[in-house]
């Protein structure tokens, strides 16, 4: 049976009566409330990892790559912990999977409002059609099924962009 808003206290009833440690994951898991949004919480959450992105693009490629492990345990984490407090199955309001694959999307990738905007559109398409193995990654319970198929969404548009450079460099 599938759950419901209703069946489930609010986010912001949870936040109140959680720990602090339950406090840490909402706000790391909603990446700093981004996922609040009441629709399209995914983009929201995508249009907020920008910031990192961008600053993990400045760094060496071995930092990028040690940031975005970093991120995917985060994720994974917090994720898992945010599933146990709202009792619901990937919630919309955790988005830190999002921030996760969008890292994944734009590793390597050199920065420019071009790649960043073509990355972020790959991205969520990607996200969103949930094409093989995404979509059976998904089915996968807890945290690590709420951030695999968001890196996968963004190891596919990572190649889609990189095969973009390519052909665009002719």
């Amino acid at each position: 049976m599938p759950e419901t808003e209703s069946e489930h206290p609010g986010i912001a009833a949870v936040f109140r009566q959680t720990s602090p440690y339950g406090k840490a994951a909402l706000i790391l898991g909603t990446w700093f409330g981004s996922g609040l949004m009441p629709f399209a919480s995914g983009t929201f959450g995508t249009l907020a990892a920008v910031p990192l992105v961008v600053l993990s693009g400045i760094f060496s490629p071995l930092s990028s790559a040690l940031v975005l492990m970093i991120m995917t345990l985060v994720a994974i984490w917090s994720s898992q912990v945010v599933h146990n407090l709202l009792n619901r199955v990937d919630p919309s309001e955790v988005v830190i999977d999002e921030v996760a694959g969008f890292l994944l999307t734009m590793l390597w990738i050199p920065l420019s409002w071009g790649t960043l905007t073509a990355g972020f559109l790959l991205f969520r398409l990607f996200d969103i059609w949930k094409p093989w193995p995404a979509n059976a990654a998904e089915k996968l319970h807890g945290g690590l099924g709420i951030v695999l198929d968001d890196l996968m969404a963004g190891l596919y548009a990572n190649l889609g962009l990189r095969l973009i450079l390519f052909f665009a460099s002719f």
